[in-house]
Parts: C-alpha cells; structure tokens; sequence
C-alpha cells in the first residue's frame, strides 16, 4: 500500500492508474475505521481496478462546541487495517493544504443542508460538501462509496454530484451493526460501559417502528410515538431528532406508502449517535439498512 499526503502527487497516481485502464474506487473516511469502513473498502476492490482511502479529520464539518480534538484518531491502526484490506492507497492529506491561507469557497446544497441533523449542526453539511467536492477533485474518482448509516450525507452528496455533473458514481452500503444491534460509529468509542448498553434504545426504537408497521400502522406519526415513547423510558438518551421523511427529498412524509426513512439522532450522554431505518413497500416490510 502507497501512502500519500501531497495533493499533486494523489492526483498524478490516479491519472496513472486510469491511463492503465484501471477504474478508480475511492472511500472517504475520518479515519478511526471500523468494520463499516472495511466493508465500503470491499466494495470498492470488488468494482473497482484501485482502491484509495482517504484519512482526514475534516475541520470544516465541527461546530464551536463539537468534537473536532477529541474525535478519535489511530492512524498506525488504520493502515494496518488498509494495507490488510488490500487497499492501493492512502491518502492523508494535510490541513494546510486542503485549506491554505485565503481559502473563501464553500460548497451548499440547498434544502437539504438544514433539515434533521443540519438542523441541529447549522454549517455541518457545508463542511461535509466542501471537503468532499475537493476530495473528488483531487482522487478524480470512478466510483465513491458510501455508508447508509448517514443516509442525510448521502442523499446531499448525491444531489451535489448531479448538480455538477461530476463524473462520478455514488455507491450507497448497507449499515454494519454490532452483533447487539448498535450501528457501528467511531463515536461509540466515547461511551462509557453503562452508556454503551443505554445506546441500544436507538436500534430497538426503529425495530419498534418496524414492528408497528408489520403489525398494520401506516401513520408516520404514531409510529415515531412509539419510537420517541422507548427512548424517553432510557434516562441516559435525549432525543435530538427524530423524523420520517422521503429518503430523496428529506421532506416529512404522512403515511408510510413508498420507501420512507425513520432517522434519529439521540444523546447517550455527551455523546450524538445517528441510526436510521428504510420502511414501506419498496424497501420490503422487513427492511434495515
């Protein structure tokens, strides 16, 4: 496995790459990577002829009084991981460098940014958008895969790549859970062993949703009743947001008719965890990303 930090140089490796024949897959993460990364390094090996991950703690995406210091960060870990993996390259670039001195431009995709968690983390998907506009301007990349467990990121991602016709293929993956359920999430490692069990009511609020929809209940509403109604009996959650909306616009939906995303974020102590789950015919009754 290549390591990489200059700009220039992950720029030429790819052009290289592609002239060879090779299509270019690429995995964005912030690093601390668990079995939810490695599966989306997977995929890309599966679809794509050189893999390249990128490791980079994006400051941009953290609010004032977020985690950007103490977002957890194991980079000797991670290669290993990578190079086990078979990944090509890595890609770690430097600070100063995706945001040099002057740096003014932003990148915003309207009427999405600000609904469920951007309602509640004002400026987060304008950093997310941003860093990731730069990083597939640089890794110039066939294909960019993506984890369900931000399905918010990933319909705004989406949307950006078509608005600008970027000539890149977005591959959305299944959310990998612990075997208790638990999303897997480099934040859970911010839990206590008391808040690590308490986190579970965020799995077992959507199965209710899940069970009430089996059971016949269509009215989004009092599905979420239920969900909300499991999570306040937890005395160590506090609910941030809870919604069921249509998974391309991020509107709220009424009825569970089509496919509709039931998304939460939920305080385990200081700690915010997202999950979501895909319910309605499209999705199949039973379905769980």
């Amino acid at each position: 496995m290549r390591t990489i930090t200059s700009l220039p140089e992950m720029t030429a490796a790819v052009d290289a790459a592609r002239s060879a024949g090779k299509p270019v897959g690429f995995v964005p993460t912030m690093g601390f990577l668990h079995e939810g990364h490695l599966k989306l390094v997977r995929e890309s090996r599966r679809e794509a002829g050189l893999t390249v991950v990128s490791i980079f703690v994006n400051p941009l995406q953290f609010g004032p009084k977020e985690d950007f210091k103490e977002y957890p960060r194991d980079p000797v870990r991670d290669a290993n991981l990578l190079e086990q993996e078979g990944v090509d390259i890595l890609f770690c670039p430097e600070a100063a460098d995706m945001y040099p001195p002057g740096f003014k431009t932003f990148v915003e995709v309207r009427d999405l940014q600000d609904k469920l968690c951007g309602a509640s983390r004002p400026g987060h998907f304008r950093g997310v958008c941003t860093v990731v506009l730069k990083l597939f301007d640089i890794v110039r990349p066939d294909f960019a895969f993506f984890g369900q467990k931000d399905a918010q990121q990933a319909v705004i991602i989406k949307h950006m790549t078509a608005d600008l016709n970027l000539p890149v293929t977005i591959k959305v993956c299944p959310i990998v859970r612990e075997a208790d359920g638990l999303a897997m999430s480099s934040r859970n490692t911010h839990l206590s062993p008391e808040e690590r069990h308490a986190a579970l009511v965020l799995p077992r609020s959507l199965e209710a949703a899940r069970q009430g929809y089996l059971e016949g209940e269509r009215r989004t509403g009092v599905l979420l009743e239920r969900m909300a109604a499991l999570i306040k009996k937890e005395p160590l959650a506090r609910v941030d947001d809870l919604a069921a909306v249509s998974p391309e616009t991020l509107e709220p939906v009424a009825n569970v008719e089509d496919e509709v995303l039931f998304a939460l974020a939920v305080f385990i102590g200081r700690t915010r965890l997202i999950d979501n789950a895909l319910l309605g015919s499209s999705a199949g009754p039973a379905a769980k990303r």
